[in-house]
């Protein structure tokens, strides 16, 4: 995994933010989502998704950079779950650069832990976010987990990122379908949605 600087820096790709800059954690334990692999999954979004006013889960969030796109173009609130104290950190600074940090929320945890408990709370979002370590792919167990604990609102999207280099992308729990799934650079990209009527045989 590539090392980043402390000075290594990104850009909001688009919307009210567009340009802003973003740090990247430092160090070899997390891996920023790059600008190509950022704009592919928006792109892909925007025809499907109305930003604005959504709630969003991004898990593994490292920089922080796929919910500042989604605050960028309109989304309302978002829960941003890492492990990492330094990465945490270093979401918290491009919150506040983006002047976001009141609309958000990190928790430094334990990934299924995290969830639990927002299952618990009955907490419920339009988009989720699941970028694993490309070194530990735990992408479709999270996934099962979101959909154990009803994390995913009906109507919801959940995008997965993995290494093209893995098996394959994760299955879709009952009650969800996979829509798409794009390969880019050393990404693979799956798409996922929530019907609002559970598809036939889930």
């Amino acid at each position: 995994m590539r090392k980043f600087p402390a000075r290594f820096a990104m850009r909001v790709i688009a919307g009210q933010a567009h340009g802003r800059r973003l740090k990247a954690p430092r160090g070899l334990t997390t891996r920023p989502t790059s600008a190509r692999a950022r704009q592919s999954i928006f792109s892909r979004l925007q025809v499907r998704i109305d930003f604005s006013g959504i709630g969003v889960l991004d898990i593994f969030a490292g920089s922080g950079s796929l919910s500042c796109e989604a605050f960028s173009r309109g989304a309302a609130h978002a829960t941003l779950i890492d492990s990492s104290r330094t990465a945490v950190g270093v979401i918290a600074d491009n919150l506040k650069a983006l002047g976001v940090s009141a609309r958000a929320r990190i928790i430094n945890a334990d990934v299924f832990r995290a969830l639990d408990g927002l299952g618990a709370e009955g907490a419920r979002f339009n988009l989720i976010f699941i970028d694993a370590p490309f070194k530990n792919d735990i992408s479709g167990l999270v996934l099962e987990r979101i959909a154990a604990r009803d994390l995913a609102a009906p109507g919801g999207w959940i995008v997965v990122g993995q290494s093209k280099r893995a098996a394959a992308p994760p299955g879709a729990p009952a009650g969800f379908e996979r829509v798409d799934v794009a390969k880019l650079g050393d990404h693979r990209i799956a798409f996922y949605r929530r019907p609002f009527v559970a598809p036939c045989g889930s």
